[in-house]
């Protein structure tokens, strides 16, 4: 027997009951939680065509998975879930209501080059507030972030917030080209702040630039307030912006939950405003991220803005609190003639909110092994059926 027969492809998993399980309590807690917040949820095909969604997307080419269908059409596994709804959004729901408020609950595919132990495929959860273009939506964008979060019953948390135009304004000032620029902001993507500040020494920059450029990259993610990155850049309508976004923030009685980073970069290159991150105590890995995304929605021939977030459910998952399972299980175990009687008692046992499989004795290959997944097991015997 090949052992290939065993194998998946690469990035693939299976989900395992209690996997399955904790998860579909992630759904049903976060679907009440947004519904209950105005939320529609929405389902998009797992399949779109490159040339829209998969062009729009900003994932890099090489993670996507393409096929193509019999007409000749170049299709993909969706990639996100944000640009399918801004397709949605643009081509329906937008005439039909505006502001539009959507939240999602679906598996994105990222095809991967190498065994890493990275998934290709990866649920997420999320909302998008499609229509509003005002700093209300990015706040309440972050607040529902935050209280979603809270109602998995995780505390320790953090979400760093930045600014696309901010970050692009510091790069144009201070660098002598587009091209240097573009260098540095891929490297902050990356989180590479050694290779920026190597980046830094090599363009030979004036020392008045290259030592701003250095400085800031040392205390960008230590600013305490928006004041604080006034000295690198001169004040503009996006550093406005997001004052206003913070002290909403504060508004909400929830700035211990925020924190600024302004080196915050995104390889989804439709982002063009507020942007933020999740982080947990638990992960070494980013929960979640979001942020203002007009760009994504002009692609499609619309000029309203749009802001929303996603969560990795694994990820989440990796953090959630312990819980103790609440089901009670019964094995209601019997012989061949027994087997109406054990009807019988397994319905009564499931009428009182338990859990309960109903086993023929003659079926179990160990039946020791089997009773001991089991909080009872309830054999019927022949005087129950006197």
């Amino acid at each position: 027997m090949s052992l290939k027969m065993f194998e998946k492809p690469l990035g693939m998993r299976d989900t395992f009951p209690v996997i399955y399980e904790k998860i579909e309590t992630v759904r049903q807690t976060g679907r009440k939680f947004l519904r209950a917040r105005g939320y529609d949820f929405i389902e998009t095909p797992s399949l779109e065509y490159f040339d829209t969604v998969g062009k729009a997307s900003a994932i890099y080419d090489a993670s996507l998975f393409k096929l193509v269908d019999s007409q000749g059409n170049t299709l993909v596994l969706r990639p996100d879930m944000t640009t399918p709804i801004a397709r949605v959004a643009t081509s329906k729901l937008l005439k039909e209501k505006i502001p539009l408020r959507l939240a999602y609950f679906a598996n994105v595919f990222r095809a991967q080059q190498t065994e890493g132990g990275r998934p290709a495929e990866f649920g997420q959860m999320g909302i998008e507030v499609i229509g509003d273009s005002t700093v209300f939506a990015d706040a309440e964008v972050i607040i529902t972030a935050i209280h979603l979060i809270q109602s998995f019953g995780i505390e320790s948390f953090k979400i760093t917030i930045g600014h696309a135009g901010v970050l692009n304004c510091i790069l144009k000032d201070y660098t002598e080209s587009d091209e240097q620029a573009s260098t540095l902001r891929k490297l902050l993507v990356d989180r590479n702040y050694v290779g920026f500040e190597e980046a830094v020494e090599t363009f030979h920059l004036p020392k008045t630039k290259s030592d701003a450029l250095l400085q800031f990259i040392n205390e960008a993610t230590t600013f305490a307030s928006i004041e604080e990155i006034e000295k690198y850049v001169r004040k503009n309508d996006a550093l406005e912006y997001m004052q206003q976004l913070i002290e909403l923030i504060k508004a909400a009685d929830l700035s211990q939950y925020v924190a600024l980073d302004f080196t915050l970069s995104s390889h989804m290159n439709y982002y063009t405003g507020m942007l933020f991150e999740v982080f947990a105590e638990g992960s070494g890995f980013e929960l979640g991220n979001g942020g203002r995304y007009d760009g994504l929605l002009h692609h499609f021939g619309s000029e309203v803005g749009a802001t929303g977030f996603g969560i990795r459910i694994d990820r989440l998952l990796e953090v959630l609190p312990s819980k103790e399972t609440e089901d009670e299980t019964v094995a209601v175990i019997f012989n061949e003639l027994e087997y109406m009687k054990a009807l019988q008692i397994a319905n009564n046992l499931r009428e009182e909110g338990k859990r309960v499989t109903l086993q023929s004795k003659n079926g179990l290959i160990n039946e020791e092994a089997f009773t001991k997944q089991f909080g009872q097991v309830v054999y019927v015997s022949q005087e129950d059926l006197a």
